[in-house]
């Protein structure tokens, strides 16, 4: 059985900026250990996604294209992917209506076979949201 980690958002941080770059390595070294050498699977939750997306353009000043084209870059490396799947992934790319935050917390409830109750207009016109 293939064991599965998940990571926080410190890690996927590191990830998306290289920086500091000691615990950049450090992070790409071990999560690389973990995938070749005990063929474990490494993934990330939505709630994770949604922190790191924040966290870059509020501490380091990355605007929300390049936070969105980093996530992509960092999900398709092949170190980490997303635990709700390929689905993220175009949740990530999309640029018009509701943000990426509500997209992110639509396809979780939705995956729990819930509707995303909301007062935001955007977001309510996502299939997996309705308007309070």
């Amino acid at each position: 059985m293939t064991r599965r980690f998940g990571i926080d958002t410190s890690v996927l941080v590191r990830l998306l900026t290289g920086e500091p770059e000691a615990d950049f390595a450090l992070c790409v070294r071990k999560l690389r250990s973990l995938i070749e050498e005990e063929g474990a699977e490494v993934l990330v939750s939505n709630q994770v996604i949604g922190e790191a997306y924040i966290a870059v353009q509020h501490h380091y000043g990355v605007s929300r294209d390049d936070a969105r084209a980093g996530l992509l870059d960092v999900l398709r490396s092949g170190l980490v992917a997303p635990l709700n799947g390929s689905t993220v992934l175009a949740i990530i790319e999309a640029r018009r209506g509701a943000g990426l935050l509500d997209r992110l917390i639509a396809d979780d409830y939705a995956r729990a076979g819930m509707t995303a109750l909301t007062l935001d207009r955007k977001m309510s016109a996502l299939p997996e949201a309705r308007r309070l």
